[in-house]
């Protein structure tokens, strides 16, 4: 048994399950050479109130627990869903007494929860999604997505026919408005080369207010939501706002056509197969890697940075424009070829897109 596993037994009859925390490298992690040593691994992740189902973020970080798993047979991957704010704390504790390993959070709404936890169990490693906290022991995976949407913003202003495009969010949150930002400036970007008036509904970016569910789940909240954009004129729309967002994609398929929508997170046409022909493009965040990276990190005895963590970007793949898909044939060669010259221009930084949002 390694000395890391040995300490955390020990720790774990001392003060009541326990583990020893890592801190120190500012890299993402690297999932190569991984080797099993046999020893058990639990990696234990707690839902917002999206669910497990969600199609969106918490999707995505339980994908990444898994492909851990599937990587190391000895990490074993477990999930409690919140149903209610209220259950974050309990949860997080539920897992602490567990003796997880690694303990997941996922969305900034359990920012605070988890600062509190972590800090109150200072020996027990956590990581968290969308969110940077206080507490040294809690790894923090974020993602510049207002560089993707940027290019999803841009996309959707080459596409409408309408000079309409929208986006709303779930809640007034620096993970969903950082999508936001980075759309209005995509379609402003557009407008300037091309000379268009391509107009924004659903988010002002200096104003920093626009159209919210309040939810990340019902359906019936982004449908509606949705319907009014699309009174308006929208005829792209990108929804931030996990399964409420499905709302839309239902809506949208059975417009015939009338409109499209942009995805967000994880790619539609894999995450909700049965919208793909709705879904123009998902902005991607890379959330299964970076999961999947900590995780393995953490259970061969790597040190997980809380000061850095990890941020996706565009240069190193956390975040990206899924494929076209069903749209393939639909959008223009020369449009592809100026959101590919834009990608570049971001990443070698002649392009800046800038949101108070961003990771800080």
């Amino acid at each position: 048994m390694r000395r890391r596993t040995a300490e955390r037994s020990l720790a774990a009859l001392l003060v009541g399950g326990v583990a020893l925390t890592g801190a120190g490298c500012g890299e993402a992690p690297d999932d190569k050479g991984v080797a099993d040593s046999g020893d058990r691994y639990t990696a234990c992740m707690v839902t917002d109130i999206g669910g497990i189902d969600d199609r969106s973020f918490n999707s995505s970080a339980w994908k990444g627990l898994q492909a851990a798993a599937a990587d190391r047979p000895s990490v074993e991957p477990r999930y409690v869903a919140s149903n209610a704010e209220s259950a974050y704390e309990p949860n997080l504790t539920g897992f602490v007494n567990q003796d997880c390993s690694f303990i997941l959070a996922v969305g900034g709404l359990m920012t605070d929860a988890t600062q509190k936890v972590a800090a109150a169990n200072s020996a027990r490693q956590f990581g968290i999604v969308d969110a940077k906290v206080a507490a040294t022991n809690v790894y923090p995976m974020q993602f510049d997505t207002a560089q993707a949407a940027f290019l999803a913003g841009y996309l959707a202003a080459g596409h409408t026919t309408s000079g309409k495009v929208a986006t709303y969010g779930g809640l007034k949150i620096p993970p969903v408005t950082i999508f936001m930002d980075g759309f209005a400036d995509g379609v402003a970007h557009f407008n300037k080369v091309k000379g268009k008036a391509v107009q924004v509904l659903g988010w002002n970016k200096a104003t920093q207010n626009g159209a919210f569910t309040n939810d990340f789940v019902k359906q019936d909240a982004g449908k509606k939501v949705s319907d009014t954009l699309v009174a308006q004129g929208a005829d792209v729309i990108m929804p931030v706002a996990g399964g409420a967002g499905l709302g839309t994609a239902a809506a949208a398929q059975q417009s015939a056509g009338r409109y499209a929508v942009i995805w967000v997170d994880i790619d539609g046409c894999e995450s909700a197969q049965q919208y793909c022909a709705t879904f123009l493009t998902t902005v991607v965040k890379n959330i299964p890697d970076a999961v999947k990276n900590a995780v393995l990190a953490d259970a061969r005895g790597d040190n997980l940075a809380s000061s850095t963590g990890y941020v996706g970007s565009l240069a190193n793949n956390g975040v990206s424009l899924a494929p076209y898909h069903e749209f393939e044939g639909k959008v223009p060669a020369e449009l592809k070829a100026e959101i590919d010259q834009l990608r570049k221009d971001i990443i070698e930084g002649r392009i800046q897109v800038v949101s108070a949002a961003q990771p800080q």
